[in-house]
């Protein structure tokens, strides 16, 4: 046996299944969430602040603009949905960049195991956070008098479409994770660029309150797009018209941003 077979490192397999991918996606997903338990304050992030929305929104602006905080409460909620959406999405980032920068990433793509499966676990734990503040979302609107228009059927509908839109603008938050040196300017560029995307929408005004100016941007923004998706499965109101284009938003970012961050990651590690 030669020096140099005995001194050769020993290289993990990677041509390894779906199947065995899928599987280490789904331990690792587990384990960004058992890391809940030993951190908390990660879950409160998506627990307090949206519920704060809520409440704040309803009872200090809801008669202002609707009248009556229930009629605003219709109005705002799926709003508010999207807009805490928006900001969750941020998570998956800040973590990803918190492992890079700690060596976790690094450790993790040394294992036998599939080398897109560290990054699918914490998109797959984050969209299971997010399922979680969506529900305490809706939860806590229908304690202060929130009711669904079109049953459970729309409610799933509007389920499944907010995780789809989420998963797709993943992708900005995985570029920003793997571009920025430290995890908190990842929260720095979602305060940046998602405050300002969501109050130039009509998450929590109608569109035709605004200036002209500003509505023609209003109409085309994404998040307004996807608001009025919610309200129409969650609510009335259109739900085709709104369904599509959130769907086409969503298609246009994946497509966009996951070969600029897949790229950005494969620089980085």
């Amino acid at each position: 046996m030669t020096s140099a077979t005995l001194t050769a490192p020993l290289v993990p397999a990677r041509r390894l299944g779906v199947g065995a991918g899928l599987r280490h996606t789904l331990t690792l997903a587990w384990r960004s969430l058992v890391q809940i338990k030993h951190n908390p304050m990660e879950l409160l992030d998506l627990s307090i602040q949206p519920v704060m929305f809520v409440l704040l929104f309803t009872y200090v602006f809801g008669g202002a603009i609707s009248g009556s905080p229930g009629d605003y409460l219709k109005f705002a909620l799926p709003g508010i949905i999207v807009q805490n959406a928006f900001f969750a999405t941020m998570t998956t980032g800040f973590g990803l960049n918190n492992d890079l920068t700690k060596g976790v990433f690094d450790r993790l793509r040394a294992l036998p195991i599939a080398r897109w499966s560290p990054l699918a676990g914490r998109i797959l734990a984050d969209t299971v956070k997010q399922a979680w503040s969506v529900a305490l979302l809706i939860g806590v609107g229908m304690i202060l008098g929130f009711r669904l228009g079109n049953g459970p059927l729309g409610l799933l509908g509007a389920f499944a479409l907010l995780l789809a839109f989420s998963l797709a603008a993943a992708w900005i938050s995985v570029l920003v994770g793997v571009l920025v040196s430290e995890p908190d300017k990842v929260q720095i560029f979602g305060f940046m660029v998602i405050f300002p995307l969501t109050f130039t929408s009509n998450a929590f005004v109608p569109t035709e309150t605004m200036p002209g100016w500003l509505q023609s941007w209003v109409e085309v923004n994404p998040v307004t797009v996807l608001a009025d998706a919610l309200r129409g499965l969650l609510v009335d109101g259109p739900v085709a018209g709104p369904v599509v284009q959130s769907l086409i938003w969503a298609a246009a970012i994946a497509v966009i941003f996951a070969p600029l961050a897949v790229r950005g990651l494969k620089r980085r590690v």
